[in-house]
């Protein structure tokens, strides 16, 4: 197993939830499952990363097999994670040297990551009663984060639990690349396609796209009120 204390503190660390979290049966017995094939993995509810003052929220889905299930920190170890990182790199949400690990240099700076979903689900699909039950979770790391005034969202699952829990109902918000909501609790969520490997490879998401939507949050931030 991953030791623990190779990992950044969490930014909300009276939001997470317990290693051997019992609320999605499934899930949890895909995690028993990891945890026997592969024992020196993180294979636990991954944490929320980043700045406990970030003004700026990262949703994501879940952690990758290979990724943040692996390592034990939001999309480290993973394709996904290189763009992503790099990203805040370049736009001064992040310092230090991402290599693709915990115990690496990277900190966020004004940002923090919280997955809608905790626990690695199956072929990376979590059910819709798993979402919901997460969703308990990502609530509590919101409401420990008034500060929080943009949320990213990256991909349709994140887009779900950002509005549903600022009271909102889907049909009024609709999710696509770069569009921007007010949602009821008055954060500003700008969506994003997710910056996963299929993404990248079949073009539906560029780098460029991809930095537009945090070059957007930038932007919006003295817009968004204080919550």
């Amino acid at each position: 197993m991953i030791d623990a204390s190779l990992l950044s503190p969490s930014p909300v660390p009276k939001a997470e939830p317990p290693r051997d979290c019992p609320l999605c049966p499934r899930l949890v017995v895909f995690r028993e499952e990891l945890r026997r094939e592969h024992p020196d993995w993180w294979n636990a509810p991954v944490r929320a990363f980043g700045d406990p003052e970030a003004w700026l929220g990262i949703v994501g889905l879940a952690p990758g097999k290979h990724g943040a299930n692996r390592t034990g920190r939001p999309f480290t170890g993973d394709h996904a994670g290189v763009l992503l990182f790099e990203t805040l790199l370049k736009l001064g949400l992040a310092t230090g040297v991402y290599e693709e690990r915990v115990g690496d240099s990277l900190r966020l700076t004004g940002t923090a990551i919280i997955n809608s979903v905790r626990c690695l689900p199956p072929a990376n699909k979590p059910l819709p009663e798993e979402i919901a039950t997460c969703r308990s979770y990502y609530t509590l790391a919101l409401g420990a984060m008034p500060q929080m005034r943009v949320l990213v969202a990256l991909g349709q699952i994140a887009h779900g639990s950002a509005v549903r829990s600022s009271g909102g109902k889907l049909s009024a918000y609709k999710f696509g690349h770069l569009a921007e909501h007010r949602l009821p609790d008055g954060r500003i969520l700008i969506d994003s396609y997710h910056c996963s490997r299929y993404n990248q490879n079949t073009g539906r998401l560029t780098r460029e796209m991809f930095e537009a939507v945090f070059a957007r949050a930038l932007e919006v931030r003295e817009k968004a009120v204080d919550l």
